[in-house]
């Protein structure tokens, strides 16, 4: 059995192990034909995407709070780049504070997510990230109270 989504590429900028690695499992859990690749804060994960170290990610998603580069900053720095701005960035956070989303969404990301706490909703919302193009994903996540997106 070939799968559908051979190919599809996750970059994961968090400083949380254990977020990381659910993060993966979830991925995994969907098709372990899906790549996930992980940096511990936004300066490895620029550096990864410099060094060209993974194929280019489909979906790149930045955690707020991280030591060293900040997602904040590492979001800034990807939309300067010419080779980087055009990925897809999702802002990755437990904080759900307005402003925080506001800033994500004029900053250029595509997508505010809210860290679930639950597992399911976590694996559920990467099925349909990961199943997805990009230009759909607003209209096939409206359900999820902990998404806000740029369109």
């Amino acid at each position: 059995m070939s799968s559908k989504l051979t190919g599809v590429t996750f970059l994961l900028a968090d400083d949380d192990a254990d977020d990381k690695t659910l993060f993966c499992e979830a991925l995994s859990e969907i098709d372990p034909a899906i790549v996930c690749h992980t940096a511990s804060d936004g300066k490895e994960a620029l550096a990864i995407l410099a060094e060209k170290q993974i194929n280019k990610p489909n979906i790149i998603f930045l955690d707020i709070n991280m030591p060293v580069m900040d997602g904040w900053q590492c979001l800034g720095k990807l939309k300067e780049q010419p080779d980087n701005k055009d990925i897809p960035v999702i802002m990755y956070s437990t904080s759900s504070y307005q402003r925080d989303i506001d800033l994500a969404l004029e900053s250029g990301a595509f997508c505010f997510f809210t860290k679930p706490s639950d597992y399911r909703e976590l694996r559920n919302i990467l099925r349909i990230i990961a199943t997805n193009p990009v230009n759909t994903l607003s209209d096939k996540m409206k359900d999820f109270k902990n998404l806000k997106f740029t369109k």
